[in-house]
Parts: structure tokens; C-alpha cells; sequence
């Protein structure tokens, strides 16, 4: 199972959703990969790694870097993925050269590598999850190719909630032309306040558009969470019994409904 987390808007919590359900999946047994192709790493720099402390050539950029050359015997993807030190779950991480790559991989119509690599990679994982840019570029169309699902942060704005309009037709003209499988499977509503008026209402609005189903489970607003970052800790791992947590918890139920004994 491959999974995108997507939005064209940033600070949605694309990376702290991607992350925090990885770090879930492979607390539950399953052999996980998170998959960062955002140029600032947020995922990556989240579950500790940083590029300077990496072997040379082995980001995602290394990987794709790859594919626009002349290569007689290719590295296998296998080799770009480096475990965490949290038990089943391991990273393909960002790279600043993710940026000057783009272009060059756009050019040669690099568009379907990252999928290439992917279903190569499936052979080893469980379960994939691909944390993307916050825009709709060359990586994030890549992901949507490569991927079976999408999960669609949504974080109670007006703004956000115009831009899931712009991100459907994005996406569905994307399914249209490339990946006729792809599901998406639900929003999930982020930085949650039951407090307020606002997120409800736009909450409502969203369920009353009907375009794409909503997630039962709202992830609310908490400062654990920029805890959980600062300490680059994945909540279960970090606060297992806080509300946040379970939050992320009964929403990896719903998305694996057959698998209930989470820990």
C-alpha cells in the first residue's frame, strides 16, 4: 500500500500526518517506508536524519538523479533507504538538490521514476507513505502516480478550504491521464479547535460539498505536537497516552480498519 499525504497549500501538517501515521504503521508491526520529497526535509529532520550526516549520494535526489543519465549497472533503489532508529520504519530522505533536479527530470519527462521505484520497493515494505511538497510540481504529480491513496490535510481556514476545489481538479485531471487507481481516500481535518466556531463551520461546509468523504477522527491543535518536533519524536513514541496521539491512532484505525490491535 502506497500512500501520499497532499496538499498544494503548506502548513496544512502534510509531514506531521505523514510521519506521525509511519511511525504508527511500524509500531504496529508493519515493515514501513516514509518517502520525503519536500526540499526542506521536514519529515526527514522529524524522524532525525540530516542530509550532512548521510553517506554521500543516498537522498531521494540521488535516486531520481539516476534516471537522467546513462547508467550501465544502476544502483537499486534499496540502497537509498536508511533505517531510523525506530524499529521497522525507514526513510528515503529529502535533499536540498531536490530543487535544481526538478527542472532536469521535468525536461526528460522524468514523471513515471519515482513509481518505477516504488513498486520495486513495495517488495520489501508493508506500507508506503509519501510526504510532498506544498504545491502541485514534478514530485507531488510523481507521488500521485506512484501512489494508490491520498490523504488530503485539511487545517480549518477559509484559505484551505478554497484550495480543496483547486486540489480535486488538480488531481483528478492527474487520475485522468496517469493513474486511473488512485483513490482518495478522505480529508483529514488538522489543528482542530472544538473550542471555536470557525473550524466546525468549515468542517460542515466541507461535508456538505460531498466532493471527497471526510475522516471521523479531527486532529486537534496541541503544542505537543511542536514538542514531538523539536525532540524529533513521532507522538507514539514521545507521549503515547496523550489525547493527540490517540487522535492519530483511531484515525490509522480508519484507514486500517482489518488491523485494530494498535499499541
Amino acid at each position: 500500500m502506497k500512500r501520499v499525504v497532499f496538499n498544494q497549500k503548506g502548513g496544512v501538517g502534510k509531514s506531521s500526518i505523514s510521519v506521525n501515521l509511519a511511525a504508527i504503521s511500524a509500531a504496529q508491526g508493519f515493515k514501513t517506508l516514509l518517502v520525503d520529497l519536500d526540499v526542506q526535509g521536514n519529515s526527514s529532520h522529524y524522524l532525525g536524519v540530516d542530509e550532512s550526516n548521510l553517506p554521500k549520494d543516498k537522498t531521494v535526489a540521488d535516486l531520481l538523479k539516476q534516471t537522467v543519465g546513462w547508467f550501465s549497472s544502476a544502483p537499486s533503489p534499496e540502497q537509498f533507504v536508511h533505517a531510523t532508529q525506530f524499529e521497522n520504519l525507514s526513510l528515503l530522505p529529502a535533499s536540498p538538490a531536490l530543487s535544481v533536479l526538478e527542472r532536469e527530470l521535468e525536461m526528460r519527462y522524468k514523471i513515471y521514476k519515482l513509481r518505477d521505484a516504488l513498486k520495486t520497493l513495495e517488495k520489501e515494505f508493508d506500507r508506503i507513505y509519501i510526504d510532498t511538497p506544498p504545491n502541485f510540481n514534478f514530485y507531488s504529480k510523481s507521488a500521485l502516480i506512484a501512489a494508490d491513496r491520498v490523504l488530503i490535510p485539511f487545517d480549518c481556514d477559509g484559505f484551505s478550504a478554497q484550495a480543496i476545489d483547486r486540489l480535486m481538479a488538480n488531481m483528478l485531471e492527474l487520475k485522468a491521464d496517469h493513474n486511473r487507481d488512485l483513490i482518495a481516500e478522505g480529508i483529514v481535518v488538522n489543528q482542530f479547535n472544538p473550542q471555536a466556531k470557525l473550524p466546525q463551520t468549515l468542517v460542515d461546509e466541507l461535508k456538505a460539498q460531498d466532493s471527497v468523504p471526510l475522516f471521523a477522527t479531527h486532529l486537534n491543535s496541541s503544542v505537543k505536537m511542536k514538542e514531538s518536533h523539536h525532540q524529533q519524536l513521532p507522538l507514539i513514541h514521545l507521549a503515547p497516552s496523550h489525547k493527540l496521539t490517540h487522535q492519530f491512532v483511531e484515525l490509522f484505525k480508519e484507514l486500517e480498519p482489518q488491523h485494530q490491535s494498535i499499541v
